[in-house]
């Protein structure tokens, strides 16, 4: 009884067998009342018309022949005149004395019934009144044997039991393919979810269609999806994090074996001890960024906002990185309006545009322009960077913003990237309450789109 099959099938059967029970006695009683009411008024009609007769012809031929033609039926009548005396009978006047002399309340040119209680009593009847020129003359008493009514009931009952078996079969057997139509997907569910809890994440639930258990179905399918995405995305962080820190530790080890055990010229000694310093700064730079990831990721990464004058704050950041795009024979050129302030974390916000900006220095060259636009709307800000490089393919687009991903692996090295720069960025934005989209196509640059809340007035001026 623990399953949730025979629960659910056993649930099923009872309320059906008791719809069905109240549906059978409901219709049981009402077809025995419709046929015992039907019974009487064919005895009232047979009745009526002995009554029709006997106003033409009240005499003892004709009572005779009445009496006689009834005691070939399964029906009896009682002919008496106005005082109840009997003037002829087609049954033992004994057996039906009781009911004749019952008092009648007042003639009803129709007839009345008498006795209708069946169960009990040995005959149901009725009576006619017998009229003549408005003047009562006598009664037609009309009885049924309640036996054969009973017989019928008997009958009645006998089918209702066989037509009730086979109703209670039929549920059972919907019942048991019902519970079993929905305890199977269920127990694929619990299923998939022995396997999630054992750490095996490749689950496929079939589609059981647009109901609740349709919806719990791709649920589960979804956590399933979802934890082994993680999965996969923790054994690819590891397998990048364990690859990146080795090689700049190989370098520091290796060149620092190198300065110890040799005797080198200090030409050489310093050329190594800048390649040892250069992976150092690397080192660091990527334990930094790991662990400002780490802060996101367990949310304590503290975002403090103020209201931050974009003029003012593009003009500092196009001072400080200037220099370095001179030095690569690039251009970088800012366009802001006046008055645009935004609330967010300033040194957060250098951060986001200093590693975009870094971003468009490793993959440009020289004679390419990088240009920051800002512009606002009623209710938003948008900052743009847009360089003159060499973009990125439409098939890496979708994974720039994933952890140590990196356009070209290939250069990876001599461009100074650990695939963390854009993953930070992206985690920023959204610290902020912002979202970033990317634009690229191959050989003809990138734009980045960065939109944050915010209402400004501005007029357009352009520095740079």
């Amino acid at each position: 009884m623990n399953k949730l099959s025979m629960k659910l099938g056993l649930l099923f059967f009872l309320i059906l067998f008791g719809l069905e029970t109240i549906m059978f006695f409901f219709l049981h009683s009402t077809l025995v009342e419709s046929r015992v009411e039907e019974e009487l008024i064919a005895l009232q009609t047979r009745g009526n018309s002995h009554r029709a007769i006997l106003e033409k012809h009240f005499d003892e031929n004709t009572i005779s022949h009445v009496a006689l033609m009834e005691s070939e039926a399964n029906t009896d009548v009682v002919i008496t005149n106005s005082h109840k005396d009997v003037l002829g009978a087609s049954v033992d006047i004994s057996l039906i004395q009781m009911y004749i002399e019952r008092p009648l309340s007042s003639s009803i040119r129709e007839g009345k019934t008498i006795e209708d209680n069946w169960k009990e009593e040995d005959y149901i009847s009725t009576v006619s009144p017998i009229e003549q020129d408005g003047v009562l003359i006598g009664h037609v008493y009309m009885f049924q044997d309640t036996a054969w009514i009973q017989s019928l009931i008997s009958r009645l009952n006998e089918q209702f039991l066989i037509a009730g078996f086979i109703a209670v079969i039929f549920t059972i057997t919907i019942i048991i393919f019902l519970s079993k139509a929905l305890a199977k997907p269920l127990i694929k569910m619990k299923e998939a979810t022995s396997q999630l809890s054992s750490g095996d994440f490749s689950v496929s639930l079939p589609k059981t269609g647009d109901d609740e258990l349709g919806d719990l179905a791709r649920s589960i399918q979804l956590l399933a999806d979802d934890l082994n995405y993680l999965r996969e995305e923790r054994n690819e962080f590891l397998s990048s994090i364990s690859h990146e820190l080795r090689t700049p530790l190989t370098y520091i080890k290796g060149y620092a074996d190198i300065v110890q055990k040799r005797n080198l010229s200090p030409e050489e000694r310093n050329q190594y001890l800048s390649i040892i310093l250069e992976e150092t700064n690397r080192l660091s730079d990527m334990v930094k960024n790991l662990f400002d990831l780490a802060k996101i990721d367990k949310n304590t990464f503290d975002i403090i906002k103020t209201p931050i004058d974009l003029q003012d704050f593009m003009r500092k950041i196009e001072t400080k990185f200037s220099p370095a795009f001179t030095e690569k024979g690039m251009q970088l050129s800012v366009i802001c309006c006046e008055s645009i302030t935004i609330s967010a974390d300033a040194s957060r916000l250098e951060q986001i545009v200093f590693n975009l900006l870094d971003n468009a220095i490793k993959y440009s060259s020289a004679g390419d322009k990088t240009t920051i636009t800002i512009n606002r709307t009623k209710k938003h800000v948008t900052i743009n960077i847009n360089d003159t490089g060499r973009g990125i393919s439409e098939e890496e687009l979708p994974f720039i913003f994933n952890r140590f991903y990196r356009v070209d692996k290939s250069r990876a090295r001599a461009l100074g990237g650990t695939g963390l720069g854009l993953a930070i960025v992206k985690e920023l934005v959204h610290a902020h309450g912002g979202t970033i989209s990317v634009c690229s196509s191959e050989g003809d640059g990138t734009e980045f789109e960065i939109v944050f809340k915010g209402e400004t007035e501005c007029e357009n001026n352009t520095f740079g």
